[in-house]
């Protein structure tokens, strides 16, 4: 029995199962935090969702975890930095980010999207170096910034779909716009849906627009749709 339990001991001692655990340990612990602000990002219909998120703390953590591991086989032998790997991370996310920046009408989405896939980043390389304690915290105040403080930024009336069918986007677009401000709301989006293929039969370029907007209250909701529907070239409005 003794052999046994001294033969597990040794196992478990040796450089590479510990390598191998303290591995496991931090990916499962990336995936966990990353994946909380990833599901939110998910949840609210974002270009990087659920999986993108825990891929990029992941990878973030096996770079760091590879540093480490470089820094540690080759001490004393190489003059190696090992925080080097981690800020060619930090700097190279941007590409990433950048692919979630749209432009969706007269607005550009995807900001704070991109901010939150460098932060998941920070926070795999946290986890990979060890420092659970700050990755912990720091998934708690993002996902709540994501989460509680969005409710913050529009004040009023919740936000209002309103799907226009028009002749021409360019035409009415500030039209819209100027409407919407006028009985005190806030365009929030502007965006092309798809060209209505009914009016695509008939050689006519009558496109449907989806706004997004939030009004001051229940009447200058209703203002701002009769006034959008009298526009000339506006062929249907309906409020989702």
């Amino acid at each position: 029995m003794n052999t046994i339990s001294e033969a597990v001991k040794a196992f478990f001692e040796y450089s590479e199962v510990q390598y191998a655990l303290d591995a496991i340990v931090k990916m499962v612990l990336a995936i966990v935090f990353s994946g909380f602000i990833g599901y939110e990002r998910e949840h609210s219909h974002r270009p990087a969702g659920f999986r993108t998120h825990i891929l990029v703390a992941v990878g973030s953590a096996l770079v760091m975890m590879t540093s480490g591991y470089i820094f540690k086989e080759f001490e004393g032998l190489a003059n190696f930095d090992p925080t080097r790997l981690g800020a060619q991370v930090i700097s190279g996310i941007g590409f990433l980010g950048a692919g979630t920046i749209l432009r969706e009408g007269f607005s550009v989405k995807g900001l704070t999207t991109a901010a939150s896939l460098w932060a998941v980043s920070c926070i795999g390389l946290a986890v990979g170096g060890g420092y659970y304690t700050g990755a912990f915290i720091a998934t708690v105040f993002i996902y709540l910034t994501l989460n509680t403080f969005k409710r913050f930024v529009s004040k009023g009336s919740p936000a209002k779909n309103i799907y226009i069918e028009a002749e021409n986007m360019s035409r009415q677009a500030a039209d819209i716009g100027a409407i919407v401000k006028r009985y005190g709301g806030n365009l929030h989006t502007l965006e092309v849906l798809y060209a209505d293929i009914s009016a695509q039969k008939r050689n006519s370029d009558a496109i449907v627009m989806k706004a997004v907007v939030f009004p001051r209250d229940e009447e200058s909701l209703n203002l701002t749709i009769s006034s959008i529907r009298a526009l000339e070239g506006i062929r249907d409005i309906y409020i989702d």
